[in-house]
């Protein structure tokens, strides 16, 4: 049924357009513009002309820019957010954005609220990773959780050099409980 409807939509395109050569006409096209530009030329409305030109000009690099700006900083925003483990990378992009920017040189920035560009601790310029990183450390409620595993330690035990914080057990808990009663036989309480 769906190829049914597929290829009867794509005969009625097919039938709209048929005889019509794309390259041929953005080429009449092109032809056409550069027509009214040398006959708008010849009655002196070299303003005009300037203008559309300079319009025509600036909508192109707009275009070039927010493709630039899309490869070099939403999609580095969302890998770096799905590499962290975040629950919602769009989410994370859309928050973080504001703080990315490509400079004069079309390089990445990550900047402040200031508008200064950031730096680490070894005086390097912030990178996009260090600053989802850092977003992410600082708003653990945006990153999934792992799930618990048989080689997961509890941060109670063991991590001190063999001392345990008693202070840190829950005596309701049976682990805890079995974990004091180890401790206590070996003599690390």
């Amino acid at each position: 049924m769906m190829a049914g409807l597929k290829s009867s939509v794509a005969k009625k395109f097919e039938k709209k357009f048929e005889g019509i050569d794309a390259e041929e006409y953005r080429t009449l096209k092109q032809q056409a513009e550069a027509k009214q530009l040398e006959e708008a030329t010849k009655r002196g409305e070299f303003d005009k002309v300037l203008q559309e030109l300079a319009a025509k000009k600036d909508a192109e690099i707009q275009k070039r820019d927010s493709i630039i700006k899309e490869y070099k900083v939403n999609t580095p925003l969302l890998e770096a957010a799905g590499r962290y483990r975040s629950v919602n990378p769009e989410q994370v992009k859309a928050l973080l954005a504001h703080n990315v920017r490509l400079n004069a040189e079309g390089e990445v920035e990550v900047v402040d609220v200031k508008g200064s560009v950031r730096y680490n601790d070894s005086g390097m310029p912030l990178s996009v990773d260090d600053l989802v990183k850092e977003f992410l450390d600082s708003n653990p409620h945006f990153v999934a959780p792992t799930p618990a595993t048989t080689h997961t330690k509890s941060s109670v035990s063991g991590a001190n050099g063999g001392k345990i914080d008693v202070s840190k057990l829950d005596m309701k808990n049976p682990e805890h409980r079995k974990i004091y009663a180890e401790a206590k036989a070996s003599g690390k309480v």
